[in-house]
């Protein structure tokens, strides 16, 4: 079964241009599906409209958050709901069009675990948001190490056991597919169309460019140290405890060999003071952050690892549920 996955906050105009076209569009393809729609505590008639969909068709189903929590909780909470094998996520504003959704599951058929779009020709304001996501994107490839062109957008489709293996939080949902790749997932991008708004104006600017930056730092660090952050603070705590104690070791000799260091190396004293102090901090921070980690592995019951599948005697494959 196919899982579409719908988060929305205050998108009444495109709610039933949305649904009509995306139901045609599943029951084109013959396949069993279902539509959940996460209602991000609109404040406008969405979730009224939503309600009385409901009441008509019996493969829609309808979240709705208690307050405003944002995009990642909202595609959390649809994730979590969702029953389907394959689940498709798309925003509810109809820049993404329904009818890119077969090119997605193609490539999910092909054996890839997400597919992801790509909005090849952007419509989108130039200032605002061409150039900044064009940089955003740059960055998320180098820090994820994923060759992505468009991390941004909502809209991709997923293997539901991919999606067991990532805990979201914040504004991580972009990350998704660089989350899933630190467990060995097999990305595909496929381009789809990038039409302009119904009505209303974009929930996102040049605000969120500060935000999206701490993801790309966040990101960085949980995919290269998430297992092991000794290795990132045991580097910053050995630069700062060499260069502080050689420092001190410098400014020692010049005190032992009768000369007056409070005032011709004060402030170099105080700097090679703090080196060594910042140093031993780093050192703490990386022990203290390898016992947490083991804690939180050893806590929740998960493996740091998933095992795509095990073949039998019979050479059948057994597919596994992944880290739990």
């Amino acid at each position: 079964m196919i899982s579409v996955v719908i988060p929305i906050h205050n998108e009444e105009p495109a709610i039933l241009p949305l649904y009509d076209r995306l139901t045609a569009v599943m029951e084109g393809m013959r396949k069993p599906y279902e539509i959940i729609f996460v209602d991000d505590a609109s404040i406008d008639r969405s979730f009224e409209l939503l309600a009385n969909l409901v009441e008509t068709d019996n493969r829609l189903k309808v979240i709705r958050l208690r307050r405003n929590f944002g995009q990642t909780p909202a595609l959390a909470a649809g994730f979590d709901e969702a029953q389907g094998e394959v689940i498709v996520s798309l925003d509810g504003d109809l820049q993404h069009a329904p009818e890119d959704i077969p090119g997605l599951l193609a490539k999910i058929d092909e054996g890839y675990d997400i597919a992801s779009g790509w909005r090849k020709n952007r419509i989108d304001n130039a200032v605002t948001r061409k150039i900044p996501s064009r940089i955003a994107n740059w960055l998320m490839a180098k820090a994820s190490g994923v060759k992505l062109h468009d991390f941004g957008t909502t809209f991709k489709a997923y293997r539901a056991e991919v999606l067991k293996d990532v805990n979201l939080y914040g504004e991580l949902h972009r990350f998704i597919p660089a989350l899933a790749s630190f467990y060995g997932a097999r990305i595909a991008e496929v381009p789809i169309r990038n039409t302009p708004r119904v009505s209303g104006a974009s929930h996102y600017g040049l605000g969120r460019t500060f935000r999206v930056l701490f993801d790309i730092i966040t990101i960085k660090f949980m995919l290269n140290y998430m297992t092991r952050p000794m290795h990132f603070f045991g580097k910053l705590g050995l630069v700062g405890t060499f260069l502080g104690g050689l420092i001190m070791l410098y400014i020692f000799l010049y005190k032992i060999t009768g000369h007056e260091i409070a005032i011709q190396h004060g402030p170099l004293m105080i700097a090679g003071a703090l080196l060594l102090l910042a140093g031993l901090m780093m050192f703490s921070t990386g022990l203290l952050g390898e016992l947490l980690i083991r804690t939180y592995f050893e806590s929740q019951g998960r493996r740091i690892y998933a095992v795509r599948e095990v073949r039998t005697r019979r050479d059948s494959p057994q597919v596994s549920e992944g880290p739990r």
